[in-house]
């Protein structure tokens, strides 16, 4: 069966520590800190926003954290800083796995679709940048529902915008949150434990798959239909 794959963009395919190396800089030994704490708080921020009703383009959710990181870690950066940091997060690189990964499947049949929290603008720009986007055959946003995963409204939306059903869509994360999000939803969904350290929520609610790299993904949708 080919399937149409839903694409989990931040910390799936790109990977957010990419940002690491300037942090470093900056911060020396508060780098990994900073680093957790910013992206900790970006998705606090756009499930707080999500449940408010208080959409806004995901990059204020990223602005907002960096503001937060800054005042918690009492870290004065200047503006300049900042917008640099800020616009590392608009080139960061793909995993070494995603390149092969994703010819594998588009090469077995499958239909691939970025699919994410930022907005289509970012999204090209983030996606032409690490050299991946011309793997895909759309990125579906958010932006037009104007609410955030893990709401079911956004999965609801996937399918509308590709034409697809929950019975023959999957989504791909890296991201617990999101795995679960499509699974309550009614969809299946891979999770890519990228570290051993990565803990799946406990919530009795398992993966449909698990894997460690994206190369792993065309083995388990295979095992999927026999």
């Amino acid at each position: 069966m080919k399937y149409t794959l839903a694409f989990d963009v931040y910390g799936t395919l790109i990977n957010t520590s990419g940002v690491f190396n300037t942090l470093q800089q900056i911060f020396g030994n508060q780098a990994t800190l900073f680093m957790e704490t910013w992206r900790n708080k970006q998705l606090e921020y756009s499930f707080r926003r999500g449940l408010m009703e208080a959409y806004t383009d995901f990059s204020v959710c990223t602005k907002d954290a960096l503001n937060f990181s800054c005042n918690k870690l009492s870290i004065n950066l200047t503006n300049h800083q900042k917008e640099a940091l800020l616009h590392e997060y608009t080139i960061l690189p793909s995993f070494s796995d995603v390149a092969d990964g994703l010819d594998n499947l588009k090469q077995a049949g499958h239909k691939l679709f970025a699919f994410s929290n930022g907005s289509e603008k970012a999204l090209t720009q983030l996606l032409t940048h690490a050299q991946i986007i011309n793997k895909f055959d759309g990125i579906v946003s958010v932006e037009k529902i104007r609410t955030f995963k893990p709401n079911p409204l956004v999965y609801t939306h996937f399918n509308k915008e590709t034409n697809s059903s929950k019975a023959d869509s999957w989504l791909i994360s890296s991201n617990p949150f999101d795995v679960l999000g499509a699974l309550s939803y009614g969809m299946r969904s891979a999770w890519i434990q990228r570290t051993p350290a990565s803990v799946f929520d406990p919530w009795g609610i398992e993966p449909t798959a698990v894997i460690n790299t994206l190369t792993d993904l065309s083995s388990a949708l295979e095992k999927t239909n026999n």
